[in-house]
């Protein structure tokens, strides 16, 4: 019969669209601003106090550290640097500014390599490696971790949960896709930020100028809608 003869190929195709399916189901998964598969993850806080987390990744860079931290100073307002380890170690003072500063610095391993199909000892040296620059600068609190490119999947989580740490993900992103005006980035920010919300923004690079221009819009326009910044420690603490 004909299906019969088929049937070796009718399995293959359905395997492989099965195969197919799974892979996108985890890559869902791993992509995820609010669900891991171990662990503690946070992306907002629920409150109904107008209050927000500023978040930085990357870095330290010379191109935006400093010009952020003035900003920042100026504004009176308190950030957390989820920063990388190879930029810490390269750039050891600015990495000490941000501590002396009182913000928080958080743990954004120290390649930013997508931390998915990744060994456990990968985990670990990324992020241990990373702890150790942190902890060089002068901080002292604790590090939350953020995952590159917000991608996790099992050995990540896994290595999370049984050191206690939080992934901290976001629920406003202006800066991630395409290139936003400063503008854009400010009109997005303060229409998708809410109560308990964390912004990301990546303002380290060179070419991040105009997330860098955008900033003290933000800034100005949270705080006249009533917003006050807490380090992304307060707003787990305010729950």
């Amino acid at each position: 019969m004909k299906w019969l003869r088929r049937k070796p190929t009718i399995i293959t195709a359905v395997s492989l669209t099965l195969v197919l399916v799974a892979a996108a189901a985890l890559w869902n998964v791993a992509s995820a601003r609010t669900f891991q598969f171990f662990g503690d993850l946070v992306d907002r806080v629920e409150t109904n106090e107008k209050l927000v987390a500023l978040t930085f990744d990357d870095g330290p860079d010379p191109a935006g550290a400093q010009q952020v931290l003035d900003l920042l100073k100026a504004e009176d307002v308190p950030a957390t640097f989820f920063l990388m380890g190879r930029d810490l170690e390269k750039y050891p003072d600015l990495g000490r500014q941000i501590a002396e500063a009182k913000h928080e610095i958080g743990n954004h391993t120290f390649h930013h390599q997508r931390m998915i199909g990744v060994l456990p000892s990968t985990v670990a040296k990324e992020i241990e490696d990373t702890d150790a620059q942190i902890r060089r600068t002068g901080y002292s609190g604790d590090i939350h971790f953020r995952p590159p490119n917000g991608k996790k999947l099992f050995a990540l989580p896994h290595y999370l949960k049984e050191h206690n740490r939080t992934t901290v993900m976001w629920d406003v992103e202006p800066d991630s896709e395409g290139t936003p005006t400063a503008q854009q980035i400010a009109q997005q920010t303060l229409a998708e930020t809410k109560p308990g919300s964390i912004i990301l923004l990546h303002p380290m690079y060179a070419a991040r100028d105009q997330t860098r221009q955008a900033l003290k819009p933000i800034i100005t326009g949270l705080k006249e809608r009533g917003y006050r910044f807490l380090t992304v420690s307060a707003l787990l603490d305010s729950r």
